[in-house]
């Protein structure tokens, strides 16, 4: 018998570190020009950090200097990290989406929340994390 995932399991510090140490290329889903938006702060922070965004949202043709795609599918090369910026309703389809481009994270904002989606992506094999922000979480470092 398996135990339910926790909140603890959600933001688990070998995933936070997978993702954070180790994933160049991000995708974030929900992405748009407007800086006044919480996923273009994040998206701009970690590309300050040396990685590669990659926005996905079919209205942003680019974003941060980075060329738009309207579907994880539509990425051409590899995604390491999904990061998922879209209500907790919308947001699982984005984590078997990842798991379907073979990315090796995906992340769920602070409020986001899927713990079927959880469930399912870490079946798979891909680390996630869950209900946090990486600025959130670089800051602890």
């Amino acid at each position: 018998m398996t135990s339910t995932p926790t909140t603890s399991d959600w933001q688990d510090p070998g995933a936070v570190s997978l993702m954070l140490d180790d994933c160049a290329t991000w995708a974030v889903v929900g992405l748009t020009p407007n800086t006044d938006r919480t996923a273009w702060s994040i998206a701009s922070l970690m590309q300050q950090r040396g990685k590669r965004i990659v926005p996905i949202n079919p209205d942003a043709a680019e974003v941060l200097g980075e060329t738009g795609y309207a579907t994880l599918a539509d990425v051409p090369f590899p995604v390491d990290v999904v990061d998922v910026f879209r209500r907790s309703e919308a947001a699982g389809e984005f984590a078997d989406q990842a798991v379907a481009i073979g990315a090796r994270g995906v992340w769920f904002q602070l409020g986001v929340i899927d713990e079927a989606a959880f469930e399912r992506t870490r079946a798979a094999g891909v680390a996630m994390v869950m209900d946090t922000c990486p600025a959130i979480e670089l800051r602890k470092r």
